[in-house]
């Protein structure tokens, strides 16, 4: 039977009461009485002993030891923890032609989220196009094309206004988390290196992006004998489908460690935003983001790219399933979608519109 732990007030009385015994004490003592106070002090030492026995014996499995331990236990295998990176990208300045904005110039969208300039520029014709990295590495730093910077200092003959450029300020992403790793070593521990088994491209995968990659999918012979095509999203972003820079992190990792043989290619999965059409009883905000919140986890949980030939299908039965479960509502129709969501090769089948009737 599995040990239980004495608490605190067990402990007292235990430790006092052997005191007791020894001292031959019989009948009550003062509240402050030494044999008491001693054996309080004991028994308190003994709990907090206790309490660190109970905290070492979960650093030393996977599924619970803290972060410390649980790098440490992964180092010998070579996995280490994905560090944050740095955000970086085009801004356009605007200004004076012949001046110039030099490298290390200092731009800012806020007091928390501040850029320096990797890549100077002279401007001509009224604009330059300079290139910044985030002072702070992770996903905070990342902004949408059109976003307005602001010079920290006055630039001569530059306006102290810039605007981020297509493609925005990307790639930057943040350290890995505790449970993302803890996934990562245990399927490490769970699914050892094959020499090229699917769990080899998934971890290689997971180790090069970190942060930026939560589901992996291999798909063997898409593009011909002896091919692979690899295809990942992260469901901690929005959109959750991997930019061009995640991706060509991802396919370096996959060159770099497989087999010779292999052709590998790691793309994007599509979207395939599947719409709803659902009437609800009762109609109210709260019953609709339950419905919502259900068929979000049921995709998340069995969504796949397709290959063509039935993978990444979604069951219509599993759709019902997901809304009959959500809380508040007592009865539903389902118009939309009325069969199987079957996704085409390559297609990732997400929640689209919902249309409440």
């Amino acid at each position: 039977m599995p040990f239980e732990r004495p608490t605190l007030t067990a402990l007292i009385d235990q430790v006092r009461g052997d005191i007791r015994g020894r001292l031959e004490i019989v009948g009550a003592l003062l509240r402050r009485a030494m044999a008491d106070a001693l054996g309080a002090v004991v028994a308190n030492v003994g709990h907090r002993l206790r309490g660190y026995l109970d905290w070492l014996a979960d650093q030393l499995f996977v599924d619970t030891a803290e972060r410390e331990a649980l790098i440490r236990r992964a180092k010998p295998y070579g996995i280490t923890p994905v560090e944050a990176s740095f955000a970086t990208g085009n801004v356009t300045i605007t200004g004076t032609d012949g001046f110039s904005v030099l490298a290390g110039t200092v731009l800012k969208l806020d007091a928390a989220t501040v850029y320096t300039v990797k890549t100077g520029a002279t401007i001509s014709g009224g604009t330059g196009m300079i290139v910044v990295t985030a002072v702070l590495a992770g996903a905070a730093s990342n902004l949408a094309a059109g976003t307005t910077l602001t010079f920290e200092s006055t630039v001569p003959g530059v306006n102290s206004s810039a605007t981020v450029a297509v493609g925005g300020i990307a790639d930057g992403v943040d350290e890995e988390s505790t449970e993302q790793f803890r996934a990562r070593f245990r399927l490490r521990l769970q699914e050892p290196p094959q020499g090229g088994a699917d769990q080899d491209y998934e971890q290689w995968v997971l180790a090069a992006v970190g942060a930026g990659a939560t589901r992996v999918w291999v798909f063997p012979n898409e593009l011909g004998r002896g091919t692979v095509v690899v295809r990942f999203v992260n469901d901690n972003a929005s959109p959750i489908f991997p930019d061009a820079g995640a991706v060509a992190a991802a396919q370096a990792a996959v060159d770099d460690q497989r087999p010779i043989t292999a052709e590998a290619t790691v793309v994007a999965p599509t979207e395939l935003a599947v719409a709803f059409t659902i009437h609800l009883t009762p109609d109210t905000g709260d019953t609709r983001a339950a419905v919502t919140a259900e068929l979000t986890d049921l995709f998340a949980e069995v969504g796949e790219p397709g290959d063509g030939a039935g993978r990444g299908k979604v069951l219509l039965s599993r759709i019902r399933t997901a809304i009959g479960v959500a809380a508040g509502k007592t009865d539903y129709t389902l118009t939309s979608p009325s069969a199987d969501v079957v996704p085409g090769k390559g297609q990732l089948p997400t929640v689209g519109t919902i249309t409440w009737t």
